[in-house]
């Protein structure tokens, strides 16, 4: 039996500030552009501490996405020379 479970990141590539809105968007199959309407028109109606809150926690609490190639992310492309 395989049971595979979704698992909540924050991600690596599409970020705006911290990943979170990007990571949400992942996860539930959205764009991430309408997650982070949401939070802009949520904190224009005066929920604008408990929508801060709520994505500071979220950028502590939930973890950033795995890199595929951590050797390739923290080294630079080597260069070659050409004639």
């Amino acid at each position: 039996m395989n049971t595979q479970t979704k698992q909540l990141y924050r991600t690596r590539d599409g970020r705006m500030i911290g990943g979170v809105c990007a990571g949400l968007g992942k996860f539930f199959g959205i764009d991430p552009t309408l997650v982070r309407l949401l939070f802009v028109f949520s904190a224009l109606l005066g929920w604008g501490g408990p929508v801060l809150l709520t994505y500071l926690v979220m950028m502590i609490v939930v973890p950033e996405e795995p890199a595929e190639n951590v050797e390739a992310l923290s080294t630079p492309p080597v260069q070659t020379e050409t004639d």
